[in-house]
């Protein structure tokens, strides 16, 4: 791989590179959180956090704070409106790397597995609803199948799944 290839992350356990534009927008945003909290007792962490990301190598001890930092970045629209669409695009390509990124990716995965059943069934029902502020659910009546499927912070995942209805 090439230092220009992008976000990236070698197996579980492993350095986290990041590219050129990642680096100075992130390196941005922590320099602004340690000014804003000087004398907060984490400070360390977001200076190594700091230092890492100059270096454009995060080891997995500090991945769970470059998680954080990304993430509220990206679903806050802060990193867009501050730095435009191509600054979303490569924190995205990093979130993707994190942690977290692959956890969402993995229940969307295992979600789009539980939609291809209904692939080509006549769609009967569908309806949404709000479980609590923050998680939805979207319900599917098609083809002798219900499935629920739930929308959180966590993640996106099929809540259950019916057989045989109708």
């Amino acid at each position: 791989m090439h230092a220009d290839d992008g976000a990236r992350v070698a197996p579980d356990g492993e350095v986290l590179k990041l590219d050129t534009l990642q680096r100075d927008l992130l390196c941005a945003q922590i320099r602004e959180f340690l000014a804003a909290a000087p004398d907060s007792p984490g400070r360390e962490a977001f200076v190594a956090l700091n230092d890492a990301v100059e270096k454009m190598e995060v080891p997995p001890e500090l991945a769970p704070r470059l998680d954080a930092i990304v993430e509220l970045l990206l679903s806050s629209g802060r990193a867009r409106q501050m730095y435009g669409p191509a600054a979303e695009l490569a924190l995205t390509a990093l979130f993707q790397k994190t942690s977290r990124g692959k956890t969402i990716a993995a229940s969307i995965h295992e979600l789009n597995g539980a939609l291809a059943k209904l692939k080509g069934q006549p769609l009967e029902e569908i309806s949404a609803a709000l479980r609590k502020p923050g998680v939805y659910s979207l319900t599917i009546n098609a083809g002798g199948y219900r499935i629920a499927i739930r929308f959180a912070p966590e993640g996106a995942g099929v809540e259950s799944v019916e057989v045989g209805l109708g």
